[in-house]
C-alpha cells in the first residue's frame, strides 16, 4: 500500500513543473489523480500518461483557475465519476519579472487573479462537499517569497503572502468538520519558472542556499505526499518552508 491509496486528489496546474511531479508521485503513492490545465495539450497528455503507469486511474480538465463556472463544471465532472476527492492541492499560479515603479494595473490583476481568484475558485468548489464528509485535506503551494525580501516581484509576493493568510484562517473553518488545511513555502525549483530566472540570481541563491542548488520538483511532492496522508493526522494551518534551508 502506497501513503495515498485509494484517495482521490485534485492538482491545480497539474502540466509541467511542481504540478507534474505532484501528480506522478501521488499516482505512485496509489492515489486517483485529476488536474487541470490551461494551454498545452501534449504536457497534459503526458502527466495524465505518468498518472496511468502507475495504474491508476487520471483525468485532465483544459480550464484555467481563473474560470470560475469552468471550475464548477470540472468538479461537477470529478463528482459524477469518482463521488468527489479526498485531497485538493492548489498549486497552479503564475509570476511575472516586473518593478513596482513600472508595474500597471493589468499586470498586478493578472498576477492575482491565477494565484489568488484561482485559490479561491478551486477551493470553494469542494470545501463544502469536504465538510459534508467531515474529511479532507487541502495543501496550497505558497513562495518563500511570502515569508522574506527577495528579488521578484511584489505583486507574486503579495499574492503567495495571501495565500499563507487564507491557509491559516481557513484551517480554523475546516477543523471541526475534519479538514486539515496546509501549505508549503518553496523555494526554487528546477522548473520552467527557475529556468527563466537571471544567471547571475541563480548563482546567488545557490551560493546561499546551505544544499547549494534548486530543488527538484520529485523532492517537494515527496514530502507533499506525506502532508495529505491519513498518518499526517494533527497539522493544519501550518506552512513547511521546502527550498534547500534557503530561509536559514
Amino acid at each position: 500500500m502506497g501513503l495515498l491509496d485509494k484517495k482521490r486528489v485534485l492538482i491545480s496546474g497539474g502540466s509541467r513543473g511542481l504540478g507534474k511531479a505532484l501528480c506522478n508521485v501521488f499516482a505512485r503513492e496509489g492515489a486517483s489523480v485529476a488536474f487541470n490545465y490551461n494551454s498545452s495539450d501534449a504536457a497534459a497528455d503526458d502527466t495524465l500518461s505518468l498518472i496511468q503507469s502507475h495504474g491508476q486511474s487520471g483525468l485532465k480538465y483544459k480550464a484555467s483557475v481563473t474560470d470560475g463556472p469552468a471550475v464548477k463544471a470540472m468538479a461537477d465532472d470529478i463528482v459524477a465519476q469518482w463521488g468527489g476527492i479526498d485531497i485538493l492541492v492548489n498549486n497552479a499560479a503564475i509570476n511575472k519579472g516586473d518593478n513596482f515603479m513600472t508595474m500597471t494595473e493589468a499586470a498586478w490583476s493578472e498576477i492575482m487573479d491565477v494565484n489568488i481568484n484561482g485559490l479561491f475558485y478551486m477551493t470553494k468548489a469542494f470545501f463544502k462537499p469536504m465538510m459534508r464528509q467531515r474529511k479532507g485535506h487541502i495543501l496550497n503551494i505558497t513562495s518563500i517569497a511570502a515569508l522574506r525580501a527577495l528579488p521578484t516581484s511584489v505583486h507574486y509576493s503579495t499574492s503567495k503572502a495571501a495565500v499563507v493568510g487564507f491557509t491559516k484562517c481557513l484551517s480554523r473553518e475546516g477543523g471541526p468538520f475534519g479538514i486539515q488545511v496546509n501549505a508549503i513555502a518553496a523555494g526554487l525549483f528546477e522548473t520552467d519558472l527557475g529556468d527563466a530566472l537571471p544567471q547571475k540570481f541563480r548563482e546567488n541563491y545557490e551560493a546561499w542556499c546551505p544544499m547549494g542548488r534548486f530543488g527538484n520538483p520529485a523532492e517537494l511532492a515527496e514530502f507533499a505526499a506525506f502532508m495529505v496522508c491519513d498518518r499526517n493526522t494533527y497539522m493544519t494551518g501550518e506552512v513547511v518552508q521546502i527550498d534547500g534551508g534557503a530561509m536559514v
